[in-house]
């Protein structure tokens, strides 16, 4: 590799730390220009050392793009499993959820196999049969358009199906959480599903790893400020904690 400037390993140094690093603060920090902020991070994305984004960099892309459910299972098990786990302590006897689709619904429906009584709606196929297992919830599917990448449902059908409830908690994953765009999802049917979800829930809780973190699917569910909770993993800065709890997001990191 090229040999870099004392300045741009300063850069790397900063973003290793930080995940993320904006150009106003290296400004101050290395006492240069903007421009040459600018020509520094442009050419160490050039040699794929960083990924530039509005304001700054980050240490990995900002944009999520759609993955296959069997390939999401595969991801950051033990972090969705301690994450499903965490959310349990805010699920009551006698509530009505909502469970939306996702890898860490999985987990986190096989968590609940001896909880009840309880009235879980979901659009997940894979979480409903789940939670046939449990003889104290009663579950209530969403009917509609299947996504097969998702095994879940999606489309007109559910929404208005499920414009027919009102329930304590909404329980969501995500492809994206960006302090700016806010929560979002890689599938544009899916974010917009989401968005009723959010509509007919007293609550929001975000279940991410923090690998979602400064990123942005290609579908906006909705402003950080509408979200409740975020149940995330250690891998969470405290910056990036602050600027959430700034938000009104309480955030529980395991």
């Amino acid at each position: 590799m090229e040999k870099l400037l004392p300045r741009q390993d300063e850069i790397l140094k900063e973003l290793e730390e930080k995940g993320h690093v904006l150009v106003q603060d290296l400004c101050e920090k290395l006492n240069v220009s903007s421009v040459t902020i600018r020509k520094d991070l442009n050419y160490l994305e050039g040699l794929g050392l960083l990924f530039r984004n509005h304001g700054g960099a980050s240490k990995q892309v900002r944009y999520a793009y759609e993955k296959n459910v069997v390939e999401k299972e595969s991801i950051n098990v033990e972090a969705k499993q301690a994450i499903a786990k965490a959310a349990l302590s805010l699920i009551q006897e006698n509530d009505s959820i909502i469970l939306a689709s996702g890898t860490t619904m999985h987990y986190l429906a096989r968590m609940l196999v001896n909880f009840g009584p309880l009235t879980v709606l979901t659009s997940s196929l894979r979480v409903a049969i789940e939670l046939c297992n449990n003889p104290h919830i009663n579950i209530i599917q969403l009917g509609g358009e299947v996504r097969k990448s998702s095994t879940s449902i999606v489309g007109s059908i559910s929404e208005g199906i499920l414009k027919q409830f009102s329930c304590n908690k909404l329980f969501l994953g995500v492809d994206g959480i960006d302090p700016e765009f806010g929560i979002s999802t890689s599938n544009a049917a899916e974010a917009h599903l989401n968005q009723i979800m959010m509509e007919c829930a007293d609550q929001t809780v975000i279940l991410a790893d923090s690998s979602k973190l400064n990123k942005k699917g290609f579908g906006k569910i909705a402003a950080l400020d509408q979200v409740d909770y975020l149940i995330t993993d250690s891998g969470i800065s405290a910056e990036g904690r602050a600027e959430l709890e700034e938000m009104g997001v309480s955030v529980l990191a395991q």
